[in-house]
């Protein structure tokens, strides 16, 4: 007993104090403290974890151990609460976290990007072969139009706002199938790359076949991102279908929730990217600015992925103790 009472006339002022600064975090969060009191914050918090543990093992007096519980908890709670609901936390994955994590599984959006090229390859040289393909892969439509010279595109003028909404839509539909579908040991993810990788093949080499320019400048501007993202999309559903495949010394379900995690964070690129797609193609693409400034779009759009994802970025910094 007189340990314990020593405990607690010891410990007694830091709890009282890390009450009093939980009484003022619950009327405005963290940010009501100055920053010293922030950093005392953290360590009364530290302080009032160790108390809990000692208290469990040494003290045993189950109304202290319910009391440190309860405002190890509160302080925890308001840290925690803090933390997730920051942007800060979101700025710092796509700045840091997520360049790194398209670096470390680069292979998979390689391999996603050769499966969709060979497909597109394909489409492309059996339409140029024999235009009766064109209407095996849908795009009897587009033929007859390209052959009339008709632009389709320019009619998106007028409407420019519910098309990129469509746009965007359409192409978030793509990039979740070709990341979902990927838990089917990657065939599903497969199967979308080389449809759209077909269909995309197809319709350009027609464009290029029959010198339909306007086409083949529509789609410059937006299609850097918007192929980009779907070959993230595609590595991540590989990365994912990979681990039934060749889970290694894990079980597949233990493997399948490591690598769908870092999965689910590598198609989180994705949509910053296709949402900046959908405004290019509902708004400029269909546009009568010059070709040369959409294309100019492009090589812009291309040396941003380049720095972006493709060189080394500096070192996260550490998060702030205050």
């Amino acid at each position: 007993m007189a340990y314990e009472r020593d405990f607690i006339e010891r410990r007694r002022a830091s709890w009282q104090r890390l009450e009093a600064l939980l009484a003022l975090v619950g009327k405005g969060g963290l940010r009501r403290l100055r920053r010293d009191e922030a950093r005392e914050f953290g360590r009364l918090y530290q302080r009032a974890a160790a108390d809990l543990a000692i208290a469990r093992h040494e003290v045993r007096d189950p109304q202290l151990v319910s009391y440190l519980n309860h405002l190890a908890a509160r302080a925890h709670g308001a840290i925690y609460q803090a933390e997730s609901g920051s942007w800060l936390k979101l700025w710092r994955f796509y700045r840091y976290d997520a360049p790194a994590l398209f670096r470390a599984h680069r292979a998979y959006v390689f391999a996603a990007f050769l499966a969709f090229a060979a497909f597109a390859l394909a489409g492309g040289l059996f339409v140029c072969y024999d235009e009766a393909f064109a209407g095996a892969i849908g795009l009897s439509g587009a033929l007859e139009q390209i052959k009339r010279g008709q632009d389709w595109t320019s009619a998106i003028n007028g409407e420019n706002q519910l098309v990129a909404s469509l746009i965007l839509t359409n192409n978030l539909r793509v990039a979740l199938g070709a990341f979902a579908l990927g838990i089917f040991a990657g065939l599903g993810t497969f199967y979308v790359l080389a449809s759209n990788g077909l269909h995309i093949g197809g319709i350009l080499a027609l464009a290029v076949k029959y010198s339909f320019t306007p086409l083949l400048v529509f789609v410059c501007a937006h299609g850097v991102f918007e192929l980009m993202a779907i070959f993230i999309a595609g590595g991540a559903g590989f990365l994912m279908g990979g681990a039934l495949i060749a889970p290694g010394d894990r079980t597949r379900g233990e493997a399948l929730l490591e690598r769908g995690m870092a999965a689910i964070k590598l198609f989180a690129i994705c949509v910053p990217l296709l949402a900046v797609a959908g405004l290019i193609e509902g708004f400029l693409s269909p546009s009568n600015a010059p070709s040369v400034f959409k294309f100019s779009v492009a090589l812009l759009c291309a040396a941003f992925l380049v720095v972006y994802l493709g060189l080394p970025q500096t070192s996260r910094p550490a998060p702030p103790s205050d």
